[in-house]
């Protein structure tokens, strides 16, 4: 094996023809087979893009099954507490104030699990990037954006049954009362 670096003024066909002409003077016994290096270095890290690609994928579908859960979970709290949302509409309450009681329950909740997820995620990432020669070191603020992002998707999710049910006509509520 042999490593050339070759002449920039010249082209890389002219470049690899000269040298596959020497090649065959001084060794006739092999054949002129030839890589680049910088296809080497992306061939060592297809294994790390592969696994980008499929982490990607599996963190969206978890994040959309996640999301239809929470869905599923503020409908039903909604619709079980829709008597108690009537009676607070008709007391005064605002929108604002229906949505942040319906929401609250389950930002603390997402929370929680923040609080649970972040060591568990900085020590797998810890390792993980211990392989490399040249790695970054994780900051704080990687697990605070990803907790504000969970936070953020969470109410998104959970906000319209919230309105939905904050917007709802008391009287329909309260009628079979």
């Amino acid at each position: 094996m042999m490593y050339i670096k070759f002449n920039p003024a010249h082209s890389t066909a002219d470049n690899l023809t000269k040298a596959e002409r020497i090649f065959k003077k001084f060794n006739t016994a092999y054949p002129f087979d030839y890589k680049f290096v910088d296809q080497q270095y992306a061939a060592q890290f297809d294994n790390e893009q592969r696994t980008k690609t499929l982490a990607g994928l599996f963190a969206t579908l978890a994040i959309f099954i996640s999301c239809l859960g929470l869905f599923g979970l503020s409908a039903y709290v909604a619709e079980s507490r829709i008597k108690e949302i009537g009676v607070r509409k008709v007391l005064g309450a605002t929108i604002f104030s229906i949505s942040k009681l319906l929401s609250f329950d389950f930002i603390k909740l997402v929370i929680v699990s923040i609080v649970i997820a972040t060591p568990v995620a900085w020590y797998a990432m810890n390792k993980w990037l211990q392989d490399y020669t040249y790695r970054i070191n994780l900051s704080w603020v990687i697990f605070f954006i990803a907790g504000l992002l969970a936070i953020i998707i969470a109410l998104l999710t959970v906000s319209f049954q919230s309105i939905k049910a904050a917007i709802a006509n008391p009287v329909k509520s309260l009628r079979t009362e």
